[in-house]
This record gives structure tokens, C-alpha cells and sequence, in this order.
């Protein structure tokens, strides 16, 4: 292996997950430039490195060094230092302040700054906050520096340091050496692997049954990632075995130990044992107490004749109902819980809308929720109630994604005799369980989804298991009502669902295939779309038009698309400050998402918003009429541009135009519920572009992924 020192001269790419990264090297002793990859996200301009690698040679770029180790050290040059301090890798200082700091202080400007901070105010521009919100964040790099000093000491690559300093702290260091499988389950971003590799370089044995039993609880919560609860022993044991080679009957033993301390948690169904991360097998057990008892508890509403008081309310509203919209809307007075379902145009809002009107008569306060914003406001502009996403309604207070805290719960719940809930498909059993716990008992409870929809992206499959249960009472929606009147978004959503092909007709609009076989091509149309043909027709690009992905790589995802609509929808100009990072570009008056929830700022994963303000240290996003979320360099991970995003994002949401890309290299993705949900996120067009074979293939793929839950198992009392 290799040894390399140079100052980083500039970055030339680095992949938006921050995993990979390619920069130029100005190697110490003017031996020129060497152009270094390396598995993670790039240094910052300026900084002087010590490289451990081996030379390679690109079959297109030529002569490269492959880093394997990365250690960060302070800059030394006058250059260095200044390129450094501007690159944002010190809290309150930018490139005017580098440029000050530097000129009067030289060489000793490092050492000025962590040694004599209040000579920092000589500098105009900087008073005594700033000096020492400087000096703060210097020291932390140092402290920075010694845990990748002691990572490389153990033979494990340095760049994990800042993540690991990020979450531990000046504990970092014991932290590793008492138990480095921490960084695996605590950390976002550390896998197994990593952790293991300085479990190893502690001398950790490598059937160490801390080791095994990290990996079991690694490989659970990677399961869950795929939306299951629990897995079967055997299958959980195989993956395990697979990923650290020793013995099976050692494995066996371990995970024998962790269900008998309760590290981990089982149940037996015919035979088979299902093994379960704990705060899974938490959320799932305790959903299934909440819905029995809150089903229990609520009694039937009184005060008259409910079908005349239906009856009544048709003729106020204008409205003539269908039998089963009757009797959904009768049995929420009956029920303590309630489900609801059916697709497009099957009448669900009227039914919502009766069921709002129908408890309001009879004296009940009724709360309405969803579990995104862009879900909340659509069910507010359908009821004329206010309606809010669920965080907001059990008042989020922060904590982590699994164990989040909520100003309402079990022990001051919410305040209201009946809760609708609209898009219930999109809720996963964590969110679901924090939910149940703050309803109060007597309340009545209304599910409202479309179960024919993408399951939810975390683990669980509440709304299917509640439904497979047939333990609460629901009605299901199926006939599309005024079928003359219906729109082809709302018919081909149907045709879709049932396995057939769209229909696309001369004399309506509102439901397109572009037919294009070439995936740069379909780009390079869906910007035309967005940039000149639908604006012509009156839809704003970034208002009213949606593209959609079924991806985030390749040609026609996310990524690749949001770069192309982002230079075509909002070019650079003199006028637009923007934010340039190695991996990411924000520009003043972009579209942009939430992309994990931030109780503190009050925004939630997947809200949408537009930069507004930018300044060298800020970035701030309005959500909405009423949220300005202010975002530093440091936190701006948590954002992505929207100009297009995922499908499974888009749930919940309803836009006047969506544009669905449908390519060959999308084809393992490419499922009946992912162009059903799709194309039912459009009120006014959908315009399908791709090619015939990538739209036969999501139409003829129903097979969904099983997911292993046993909610509907705990409703129904089999366990």
C-alpha cells in the first residue's frame, strides 16, 4: 500500500449518497497533481490529507490513486489556509472572512483561532459571538482529527470520524472501544460492515457473540427496511451466517441468548418462529391492544333516527348516495373504529364529507388528520374543516425516528370525540402505534385508504393486516359513480388496477403516451414538457406540473431529472445566490423536499417548499403559507430538490398534471400499484412517456413483495 500528502486543489465528482468521490491532489514537494477516488464524500478544498492507496489505471481517465485511508491534518500554506477556512468546514467564517483572516494573521491564523479567539475581532466584520462560534467549531475539528488518528491507528479508514464525532462526541474514542456494534445501530449511514471493521481493529474475535448478536439485530432492522416486521428464524439465521461466515450452531446459540434475555423477540405461528427487532415487536403488539380496546370503549352515538338524519343531509347537500356510501357513513356512529376504502371516483370524500356533517350534528368535535402536509390540505379543501398531518396533531416534540417524543399521548391525550384519518395506506405500525396511544378512549376512529395504493415505505402493512383481520368493521368502495362524467385518469386508473391497458384517445386529453424508446430522449422531452408546452396551456411548472420517477438513478430518476428540470425551470442568474457543494446545487427560488423529519423546525419528510432566502451561512425554505424553516450548511443533507421525485414520495399528495417516465432500466421497479398510485396522484393530465414494453411490464407485474406482519394475527386473537 501506497502513501500519499498533498493539499486538496478541487473536487471533480462526487455521487449524490455521498459514497463515492473523485478529487485532484496537489502532492507535497511540487510533484504535481494526482488525481484520488475514494469510497466516501470529498474533502473539503484546502485540506492537506495523508493518503493510504494503490495505484490504478481508468480505462477511460487514466493513471488514478485509490485511497483507502484518509487522514485529515490542518492546512500549512497561506493558500491552504485560506482555501480551507472558505470552503464552510469552520462555522462563521466564509470566503471575505478567510481572505480577512488570513491577510492579518498569516501562518498563525490556525493558531490564532484556537488559541487567542478574541483576536478575532480585530477582523471587521467579526464581533465576540462570531469569534467564538469560530473558535467552538475549530476546537471540534481538532477533537475531529484525533478519533480519525485513532481509526487509522486500528486499521479502519478515517472517513467514518465525522459522523462518529457527530453523535458521541469527546466520548467517541470509549465509545469504539467498549462496544463499536453502537455505531451500526445508533448511527445513520454507519453500516455493519464498518462497525465490524473497527471491531476487528480493537481485536475483536470473529465469533464473538457481541459480534453475532450485533448482526442479528443489524440484519432485523436492514429486514425492516423492506417493510417487514419480523422474520422467520431460519431465513434471519442464513443472512446472518452469510455475512460473517462462522459457525451456524454459534449463531443458533446467540440468538437463543437474545430471546431468552429479551434483546430480541419472537412469536410462534404454525410452527414457525418469527424473530423481531424489539421496538417493532413494541409498536406492533401494542397497535393491535390500542385498536381492540379504543373498539371497545367507544359507544354507539344516540340522539334519533340516523337514516333519516342521512337522508337529510342528502337533500341539504344536493347529494343522492349509493347503498354502501349510506351504510359507511351510518356505521361510524355504530363503531368505535372504523375503515374506509376505494379508489378513484368510487365517492370517498362525499362519504368523508357526510360522515364530518353527520357527527357534528349529533354534538361530537371531530379532528381531522393525514400523515403528510400535502395529504392534510387536500383533506381540508375537500371538507372545508381544517385538517392536519398527524405529527402536528400529537404536538411532535423531536427525539429519534423510532422513539420519537409527542406532547400528546397515552398520558395526556387528544382532545376530541371522533378522529378521521385520510390516507392510512401510507402509515407504518411506528407512527401508527404513537397515534393510538393519544386517542382517548370513547373516541371514535375513522380509516380512510386506498389499500390498492404502495404500502407504506416504513415496516408494516396497518391498513391491509387491520382490513385481512376482519375483526373491524369497513366498507370498501368499488362502483365509480357518474362513470359519463368520469375523467380517463379516473378510468384508466381502474383498468390499470383490474390488469388492462390504459386507454389513450384523439378526444381526450387528460390521459397521454408519448411513445419514446430512448431514455435520454424521454428526458430531454419531459424538460420540454415542463419548460414549454404545458406552461403554454396555462400550468405553472413548478406549482402545477409533477414529474414522477419509479427510480432514483439512471436515466429517467430522480436525480438525473431533477438537474435537467432545475437548468431548465430556474437557470442561474447574476440575481440568484446559490449554495454549490460536491454533491449538491440549491439555487434561490428552487423547489425543493423535506426528506427526514425535523420536529425542531417543524417540517416533516416528504413537505414541499421553495428557497427563499440564501445567504453564505443560511438557507431558508417556505412550507406552505405559514412555515419558513431555516436550514445551515450543515443540515442542508436534509433537503433535496423536487422538481421530480419518487413515487413512493409522491403518496398522499395530488397534482393538476403528473409526468411518469416508463423505461426499460426501470424494470425492477416497474409494478401494477407503483403506475396505479402514479397516475392517481393527477386531477387534470397524466402524460405517460417511455416505451410500450416498460408499461406492458408495470401493468402485467402484480406481484407484491410479501411483507412478514402479524397485526391482523394479534386483531383476530390467533396468537
Amino acid at each position: 500500500m501506497e502513501e500519499l500528502q498533498g493539499t486538496v486543489e478541487n473536487i471533480i465528482f462526487a455521487s449524490q449518497d455521498g459514497r463515492f468521490s473523485v478529487f485532484r491532489l496537489r502532492l507535497e514537494g511540487q510533484r504535481g497533481i494526482a488525481t484520488v477516488t475514494v469510497q466516501m464524500e470529498p474533502p473539503l478544498q484546502g485540506q492537506q490529507l495523508e493518503l493510504k492507496g494503490t495505484w490504478v489505471e481508468h480505462p477511460r481517465f487514466g493513471q488514478q490513486f485509490k485511497a483507502e485511508h484518509m487522514l485529515v491534518a490542518a492546512p500549512t500554506s497561506l493558500e491552504g489556509i485560506e482555501r480551507f477556512l472558505a470552503s464552510g468546514a469552520v462555522d462563521g467564517i466564509g470566503p471575505v472572512n478567510a481572505k480577512r483572516i488570513v491577510a492579518k494573521f498569516g501562518g498563525m491564523a490556525l493558531d490564532i483561532i484556537e488559541k487567542s479567539p478574541n483576536r478575532l475581532k480585530e477582523i471587521a466584520g467579526i464581533g465576540a459571538k462570531t469569534a467564538a462560534k469560530i473558535h467552538t467549531s475549530y476546537m471540534e475539528k481538532a477533537e475531529l482529527r484525533q478519533i480519525m488518528v485513532w481509526l487509522e491507528q486500528h486499521n479502519v479508514s478515517g472517513i467514518y470520524a465525522g459522523k462518529i464525532y457527530a453523535r458521541y462526541g469527546s466520548f467517541a474514542v470509549e465509545v469504539m472501544e467498549k462496544n463499536p456494534y453502537r455505531l451500526a445501530r445508533e448511527i445513520d449511514g454507519i453500516g455493519f460492515s464498518a462497525a465490524d471493521a473497527i471491531a476487528a481493529g480493537i481485536g475483536l474475535q470473529a465469533d464473538d457473540e457481541m459480534r453475532i448478536s450485533a448482526a442479528l439485530e443489524y440484519q432485523l432492522r436492514r429486514i425492516s427496511l423492506y417493510g417487514h416486521c419480523c422474520v422467520p428464524e431460519g431465513l434471519l439465521v442464513d443472512e446472518v451466517e452469510r455475512a460473517l461466515g462462522v459457525s451456524r450452531d454459534k449463531i443458533w446459540d446467540t440468538l437463543k441468548r437474545d430471546l431468552a434475555e429479551g434483546t430480541l423477540d419472537q412469536e410462534v405461528v404454525g410452527g414457525n418462529v418469527l424473530v423481531y427487532p424489539e421496538y417493532l415487536y413494541q409498536a406492533e403488539t401494542e397497535t393491535a391492544e390500542h385498536l381492540l380496546f379504543l373498539q371497545e370503549q367507544a359507544a354507539p352515538v344516540s340522539g334519533g333516527d340516523a337514516a333519516a338524519q342521512i337522508k337529510k343531509w342528502e337533500i341539504s347537500s344536493g347529494i343522492t348516495l349509493a347503498e354502501r356510501q349510506r351504510e359507511a357513513i351510518q356505521c361510524v356512529l355504530t363503531h368505535g373504529i372504523f375503515v374506509l376504502t376505494g379508489g378513484p371516483g368510487t365517492g370517498k370524500t362525499t362519504v368523508v364529507r357526510g360522515m364530518l356533517d353527520l357527527l357534528e350534528s349529533y354534538g361530537l368535535s371531530v379532528m381531522l388528520g393525514a400523515p403528510t402536509g400535502r395529504a392534510a390540505k387536500r383533506l381540508s379543501e375537500a371538507t372545508g374543516r381544517k385538517a392536519v398531518t398527524i405529527h402536528r396533531m400529537l404536538e411532535a416534540q423531536g427525539g429519534t425516528t423510532d422513539g420519537a417524543a409527542f406532547g400528546r399521548n397515552i398520558d395526556d391525550p387528544l382532545e376530541t370525540d371522533a378522529i378521521i384519518l385520510d390516507e392510512v395506506s401510507m402509515m407504518d405500525i411506528i407512527l401508527m402505534r404513537h397515534f393510538l396511544e393519544a386517542v382517548p378512549a370513547g373516541c371514535h376512529l375513522i380509516l380512510v385508504g386506498d389499500v390498492d395504493q404502495l404500502p407504506a415505505v416504513g415496516p408494516g402493512s396497518v391498513l391491509k393486516d387491520i382490513l385481512r383481520s376482519g375483526v373491524i368493521p369497513s366498507v370498501c368502495l368499488s362502483e365509480v359513480y357518474r362513470q359519463s362524467e368520469a375523467s380517463s385518469i379516473v378510468m384508466n386508473a381502474h383498468a390499470i388496477n383490474s390488469g388492462r391497458l390504459p386507454q389513450f384517445s384523439a378526444d381526450k386529453s387528460d390521459f397521454e403516451f408519448i411513445e419514446i424508446n430512448n431514455p435520454e430522449a424521454a428526458e430531454q422531452k419531459i424538460v420540454t414538457l415542463c419548460r414549454d408546452s404545458l406552461p403554454a396551456l396555462g400550468f405553472s411548472p413548478t406549482e402545477d406540473i409533477q414529474v414522477l420517477s419509479p427510480m432514483h438513478r439512471q436515466s429517467c430518476g430522480v436525480e438525473s431529472l431533477n438537474k435537467r428540470l432545475q437548468s431548465a425551470l430556474n437557470p442561474p442568474a447574476a440575481y440568484k445566490p446559490e449554495y454549490v457543494s460536491s454533491i449538491r446545487c440549491f439555487r434561490l427560488g428552487d423547489k425543493v423536499m423535506q426528506t427526514k423529519n425535523n420536529y425542531d423546525k417543524g417540517v416533516f419528510n416528504g413537505d414541499i417548499g421553495f428557497i427563499e432566502h440564501m445567504t453564505e451561512e443560511q438557507v431558508t425554505v417556505r412550507y406552505g403559507d405559514d412555515v419558513l424553516a431555516a436550514y445551515e450548511k450543515a443540515e442542508l443533507n436534509e433537503i433535496q430538490l423536487a422538481y421530480c421525485m419518487s413515487v413512493h414520495k409522491s403518496q398522499g399528495s395530488e397534482y393538476p398534471v403528473v409526468i411518469l417516465p416508463l423505461v426499460p432500466g426501470h424494470r425492477i421497479m416497474l409494478q401494477r400499484n407503483l403506475l396505479y398510485t402514479a397516475i392517481t396522484r393527477a386531477k387534470k393530465k397524466v402524460i405517460l412517456i417511455g416505451s410500450r414494453a416498460a408499461l406492458n411490464t408495470a401493468i402485467s407485474n402484480d406481484r407484491t413483495r410479501r411483507r412478514y406482519t402479524l397485526l391482523a394475527e394479534r386483531l383476530s386473537r390467533d396468537l
